[in-house]
């Protein structure tokens, strides 16, 4: 029957009611809703790095934060917000201008000098330094070396599990931007294999085999199967025991309990994972585990989005 279709939620704040909240205000141009929900999220960082990386494209469109700094000037909540959104405003101009158009690097520099000062005036505060280690990504080659390592010494300092923060490190890795695979998979096994029980950052294999797909597709400009060997990508006997390690690691140790909305990224990046090993044993529980809660990527990258989650929880379901 109709009425009987499972159709996923592809909520981009993964049930955070409180974001979603604060995020229609944004439209509106109601900073005081920004205030209170960073107010009440406090030193809960997974909580803030995942609000922070939804609000900031949110506030990027118009001038809400600033108004926001206009009314309290020393907010630091406010100061880090708008580094974050500088940021995302930078990322924008870029995607503008097209792959290989060099982002006027004045603009990146206001944003670092913005990060830079979001983390004076909160400096317990993880996320400043995790918008710095995006933004660098944008400097035609990157940058140095001691710099990228001084930016990785504070965040880690002050959050060394960030999941966010690790995922930047990786995009900044990537063969994308200024690394090499090879690289890109070194660190993420390397934070992986330190990971203590039931932390999720073993799966950042998993994003950057994600990451890897993506670059071989842009390279084939979005053919598939002109790209020999793709096929293999997701199952061949490695990529199959990174799954397998991955669910170890993270899920048999995770302690029970609904999933937050900061896990909702990565059990479908897991997941996603789970389903092209063909390991249909781990996909069936993280189905179960994730119920309608859905995210578009990496789904979108082997298909309609939707039809790819459907079509996988129903398969699994079955033992295929």
């Amino acid at each position: 029957m109709a009425g009987d279709r499972f159709t996923p939620d592809f909520d981009p704040d993964g049930g955070d009611r409180q974001l979603t909240s604060a995020r229609q205000d944004i439209v509106i141009g109601r900073w005081q809703g920004l205030r209170e929900l960073l107010r009440a999220t406090g030193p809960d960082w997974p909580a803030r790095s995942h609000r922070m990386r939804l609000l900031a494209p949110a506030c990027a469109g118009n001038s809400t934060v600033e108004s926001w700094l206009a009314a309290e000037p020393r907010s630091a909540d406010a100061l880090v917000l708008r580094a974050a959104t500088d940021v995302a405003r930078a990322f924008n101009v870029a995607i503008a201008a097209g792959r290989g158009v060099p982002i006027d690097p004045q603009r990146v520099d206001r944003a670092v000098m913005a990060c830079l000062q979001a983390a004076d005036a909160c400096p317990e505060d993880p996320t400043p330094w995790i918008s710095l280690i995006s933004v660098g990504r944008l400097y035609p080659t990157g940058v140095r070396r001691q710099e990228l390592g001084r930016w990785w010494d504070e965040l880690h300092t002050r959050d060394p599990y960030s999941m966010e923060g690790h995922l930047q490190i990786l995009h900044y890795y990537s063969s994308r931007w200024h690394g090499t695979h090879g690289l890109m998979y070194d660190f993420a096994r390397d934070a992986a294999g330190v990971a203590p029980p039931s932390c999720a950052l073993p799966v950042l294999v998993q994003y950057a085999r994600v990451e890897e797909y993506r670059y071989i597709l842009d390279g084939a400009k979005g053919q598939r199967d002109a790209v020999v060997g793709l096929g293999q990508h997701w199952n061949h006997d490695a990529a199959v025991s990174d799954v397998r390690r991955t669910w170890q690691r993270w899920i048999t140790a995770r302690p029970e309990g609904p999933v937050t909305p900061w896990e909702v990224r990565d059990l479908n990046c897991l997941t996603h994972a789970a389903c092209y090993a063909g390991t249909a044993d781990l996909a069936a529980p993280l189905f179960t585990l994730l119920g309608r809660r859905a995210a578009r990527t990496p789904w979108s990258y082997t298909g309609d989005p939707e039809q790819e989650f459907v079509k996988w929880r129903k398969k699994t379901s079955r033992g295929a």
